[in-house]
């Protein structure tokens, strides 16, 4: 099953971000398959403001578990964390 993680950074949290954006991505490179994708929500700046991931996992609990050890969670970087079952109906590289 797929889950999207979308996550909200807290106000004013930019740094946080930064300080802790190589460990992330070193992070998501460790998921290997589970990772479908990932990217940063932007503001009109072009600032990062929060993050999209999808990521495979056989259940709600294990998806939880990642989101859990992300090292932007664990640094406190985000004010909401919504984790929902997605369907990739449309374009998925995976589908026969």
């Amino acid at each position: 099953m797929l889950y999207a993680f979308i996550c909200t950074d807290k106000p004013g949290s930019l740094q946080t971000r930064l300080d802790n954006r190589p460990a992330h991505l070193e992070f998501l490179n460790s998921l290997g398959d589970a990772l479908k994708g990932a990217g940063p929500f932007l503001d009109d700046h072009g600032n990062m403001t929060g993050s999209m991931l999808l990521i495979e996992a056989a259940n709600r609990e294990e998806a939880l578990a990642i989101s859990k050890e992300d090292p932007y969670a664990r640094a406190g970087l985000f004010e909401t964390v919504e984790i929902r079952p997605w369907n990739w109906a449309l374009k998925n590289p995976e589908a026969s």
